[in-house]
């Protein structure tokens, strides 16, 4: 099993930043794909931005330019940093990962919630 902790939601201006954090426990040490979901009310989860074990990244096309994430493999944490933010934005963001040995099986957060007031 994996336990996946979010922290670092909050509410922010519109134009401002904010980092999200997400810490991995349990079974981890085949941690492949760490990646950032959201939310929006009245809408679907959505991909925000995902990074391999390797350092592959891969981003919304809506974040792009504004959203950076990173991991700590030794510390088993992914971070997303957003910039520039927009009211848009204000979603549950949802932290996900995967193992390389066990494909097919998710794992999700809680989630932490963004508010962004323009």
């Amino acid at each position: 099993q994996v336990q996946l902790v979010e922290s670092g939601g909050g509410l922010v201006q519109a134009g401002g930043s904010l980092t999200l954090s997400c810490v991995a426990s349990g079974s981890i040490f085949s941690l492949n794909v760490m990646a950032w979901y959201r939310q929006a009310p009245g809408k679907q989860r959505e991909l925000v931005a995902t990074m391999t074990r390797g350092g592959y990244t891969n981003y919304a096309d809506s974040v792009k330019g504004r959203c950076t994430i990173s991991r700590d493999n030794g510390k088993n944490t992914v971070y997303l940093q957003m910039n520039s933010l927009k009211a848009e934005d204000t979603a549950v963001y949802y932290c996900y990962a995967n193992l390389w040995d066990k494909p097919g099986m998710d794992y999700w957060g809680t989630g932490t919630l963004v508010t962004v007031s323009s």
